[in-house]
């Protein structure tokens, strides 16, 4: 089944090589951002990049929520509230994807900032009328863009409360790793969850490479 889906954010790293393996297989994706120019110069990059027909756009954020069944937000933590709340009435009655992850820098490098909500959580609480999931989090954004193929040597984990909308999820994390992803549970694992991507972003740093996060001991999730 494919799906109209809107990425906030889209013109980021993130935002930008999610949005290219959704449109990739064969999602209608609008990339959303706060110019609309801007938005639709990156769908075309991202139309190039992807050999065969592909469907995705550019449009300012508003638009590009009202026009989409699914909204993916992989926006900065700073000003996650804001943005979340200009966009209310757009999300509502939504699934709404949240790969936000709150993290702090210092001269050791990034760490999670100490929250008494996730920002899953957040989108949540300022939008009760949307069905929030939290996935996405840990996959680099230069693997999206840049690795040829299915990032199957990796999982995607997905948390939530509304067991539909992440069902729906689940199965969109097949366009990142070609297979189904794993129920990780409510939506409050958000909290474990988004900042374990400081670990990732110092192994990567450590070690040079681009890691990602596999979960073992799970029979074919495909």
């Amino acid at each position: 089944m494919t799906h109209k889906i809107a990425v906030v954010g889209g013109t980021g790293p993130q935002g930008r090589g999610l949005a290219y393996r959704l449109a990739m297989a064969g999602h209608a994706v609008t990339i959303g951002s706060r110019d609309a120019s801007r938005a639709a110069e990156k769908a075309e990059e991202i139309a190039a990049k992807i050999d065969g027909p592909a469907t995705i756009v550019g449009a300012e954020n508003a638009n590009a929520a009202a026009s989409s069944e699914i909204v993916l937000l992989a926006v900065p933590w700073d000003g996650h509230a804001e943005l979340v709340s200009s966009l209310a009435s757009e999300l509502r009655g939504k699934t709404v994807i949240s790969c936000v992850n709150p993290l702090g820098f210092d001269q050791n490098g990034p760490y999670g900032l100490t929250l008494e909500e996730s920002a899953a959580e957040e989108a949540q609480r300022l939008v009760p009328a949307a069905a929030v999931v939290g996935s996405f989090h840990h996959v680099a954004a230069l693997s999206l863009w840049k690795n040829e193929g299915p990032l199957d040597h990796e999982d995607i984990l997905v948390c939530g409360d509304d067991s539909e909308a992440k069902d729906v999820v689940m199965d969109l994390a097949a366009a990142v790793t070609g297979k189904r992803g794993i129920d990780a549970g409510a939506l409050r694992l958000a909290r474990q969850l988004e900042p374990l991507t400081a670990v990732l972003i110092n192994v990567n740093k450590n070690y040079k490479t681009r890691s990602g996060l596999a979960v073992t001991g799970i029979k074919e999730h495909a």
